[in-house]
């Protein structure tokens, strides 16, 4: 278990960015998070057992999900509250927690994260299979993530097995109405173009 991990101590800003999801919104810090590439999803506070800021941001009776990347917190609200409202509430909430060096995770995700990614592109496969799951990883992570954390959200590899895709939408992608559409239409054809071994995409984590 690595030590509990806090974010720099310092002056902090933050402001609020709206996603394609409208009951998600990007709190956009100056202070690092998270080590590039990495992201947590927590769909519920029972997930957020190894992130006390997570659990802190639970608290708010109107917090559903809480996805955390590199320099931003995605809130995905469950009640029919304005964002206007409630932005300036979380707002200051994590300036403040962040500011006092408040716990962002009590074991480093990025470790569990690799592990994970590198089960499931081996675990029974082929070699073959390995190879082309190798290069869906190498072109969601260069490719696709960058756009999608610009939203709010992250996606994952999940499995590739004849032919289809199997990936996971997190943050503000897993309820958001155009999700679908941009899954099929961006980064379905994406990956049909780039490996020709890929016939279909199809998503876990899509809530709507």
């Amino acid at each position: 278990m690595a030590d509990t991990l806090t974010a720099p101590v310092g002056p902090v800003s933050i402001y609020a960015e709206a996603s394609p999801n409208p009951e998600s919104m990007k709190f956009v810090l100056n202070s690092t998070l998270l080590s590039d590439g990495v992201s947590v999803d927590y769909p519920n506070v029972e997930a957020a057992v190894n992130s006390p800021l997570a659990q802190e941001l639970f608290n708010f009776d109107y917090v559903g999900r809480v996805f955390i990347a590199a320099n931003f917190v995605t809130v995905t609200k469950s009640s029919d509250l304005t964002w206007t409202s409630l932005i300036p509430e979380l707002r200051t909430f994590l300036k403040s927690y962040v500011e006092a060096g408040g716990p962002i995770f009590t074991v480093d995700p990025a470790a569990e994260q690799k592990a994970a990614q590198q089960a499931a592109a081996t675990g029974d496969a082929s070699e073959q299979d390995q190879q082309i799951s190798q290069k869906v990883i190498d072109l969601l992570e260069n490719y696709v993530r960058p756009a999608v954390e610009q939203d709010g959200g992250n996606i994952t590899f999940r499995s590739y097995k004849a032919g289809v895709v199997t990936v996971n939408l997190q943050g503000s992608c897993s309820g958001c109405p155009s999700a679908t559409v941009t899954l099929k239409s961006g980064i379905e054809n994406l990956l049909k173009r780039m490996v020709p071994e890929v016939t279909e995409v199809v998503a876990e984590g899509i809530t709507v």
